[in-house]
């Protein structure tokens, strides 16, 4: 099932529509046509609350694509890599390939946020001024974008952890202190306190029959579960600092072929020999990789008619690291990429391969050795 869509490319960054993003379009155009515009325009005809609803809904989430664009443009400028941007129902994500390495470039990434909101705000507010006069409709559609830019830019200013607020507050305690561990810690517990705050309202709008509370908890959940995990990247990239791909891969691995059954591979491989990753290969041509996990996505009855072809990572899609390679970026490629493993090759030859649970159990060793 696809639970995203690509829509375009902007200055060589993909934009994406996560499946979530039609929901918030829905329930913008229902509000605005249904209670905003009625209220402020009950002259206008019915059909037209809806138009006008539905064009609002769309320019809102281009100024949080904006909003989004101006975090990248930052980023691709501190020489990081911009991978995609993700529209989705609390908003955007720009998906960068590394976390900011010094307090001054975290600050001006996460400023320049709510400075761009602030600064459409005050460039819809300005134009409203003129067209008010010339046609009604245009009118409310710019006065409402400039609004929603201004509180937009204001609520992402809030010190919750990890939004923007929370971002620049983490970069100023990070410079203070030296430490990004303990500035990631400090910043994700008032993202959390915040969070709670959120949710302490929401119920209390739901006890005096505000159904909008229901929103309130909806956002403190999630960013309170967005702060615990960006304490939690913190820390795993912290623990994988230094190490490289020749420390996580795992030498000695058997060879099947793509034609095997998964039922087979299970029983006379993995079971057997206690092997997890297996290089696929016809004869003298490498076909891909397939690992234990691989596997673990088949249920048990349908293995028997399911073959190693099915479910390998295909030679094409592999994304081949040499043992000098850095760790936290194997792991950010891993998962940004979705793939399950990665082969380590040198000189030509493959001398090892990594999976993702061979990173994530190098993780629990350290913290169980207490590192």
């Amino acid at each position: 099932m696809k639970y995203s869509w690509r829509i375009g490319k902007i200055a060589g960054i993909d934009i994406y529509i996560d499946s979530s993003w039609f929901l918030i379009l829905i329930l913008f155009t229902w509000t605005l046509a249904t209670s905003y515009f009625p209220q402020k325009f009950p002259d206008w005809p019915g059909p037209q609350h809806w138009i006008i609803g539905f064009v609002t809904s769309l320019l809102i989430f281009a100024s949080v694509l904006i909003h989004e664009l101006s975090h990248s443009l930052v980023a691709i400028h501190q020489g990081e890599e911009v991978r995609s941007i993700t529209l989705f129902i609390l908003g955007g994500v720009a998906q960068i390939s590394e976390e900011p390495k010094k307090p001054l470039e975290e600050f001006l990434m996460a400023f320049v946020g709510p400075l761009t909101s602030l600064a459409l705000g005050l460039i819809a507010f300005i134009l409203s001024l003129f067209v008010r006069g010339l046609s009604e409709p245009l009118g409310a559609v710019v006065s409402y974008l400039a609004l929603i830019n201004v509180i937009l830019a204001i609520f992402n200013l809030l010190p919750g952890f990890p939004m923007d607020g929370g971002r620049v507050l983490r970069s100023i305690i990070w410079k203070v202190t030296g430490d990004l561990r303990k500035a990631t810690r400090i910043a994700s517990r008032i993202g959390q306190g915040f969070a709670f705050f959120l949710i302490f309202i929401g119920i209390l709008q739901i006890l005096r029959g505000i159904f909008s509370g229901f929103w309130l908890i909806f956002v403190g959940w999630f960013l309170h579960t967005a702060a615990v995990r960006g304490y939690q990247q913190v820390m795993v990239d912290d623990l994988l600092k230094g190490v490289k791909a020749r420390d996580l891969m795992t030498r000695e691995f058997a060879t099947v072929a793509s034609s095997l059954s998964v039922q087979d591979l299970v029983d006379e491989y993995i079971l057997k020999h206690k092997e997890r990753v297996f290089l696929v290969q016809d004869g003298e041509s490498l076909q891909g990789i397939v690992c234990l996990e691989d596997v673990k996505g088949i249920p048990k009855e349908n293995r028997a008619g399911s073959t190693v072809a099915d479910i390998m990572t295909p030679r094409g899609k592999l994304q081949a690291v040499t043992p000098e390679d850095d760790g936290r970026s194997i792991l950010n490629s891993l998962t940004s990429k979705n793939i399950h493993q990665v082969p380590v090759m040198e000189e030509g030859q493959v001398t090892g391969v990594i999976c993702r649970t061979d990173v994530l159990r190098y993780i629990q060793l350290k913290r169980d050795l207490g590192a």
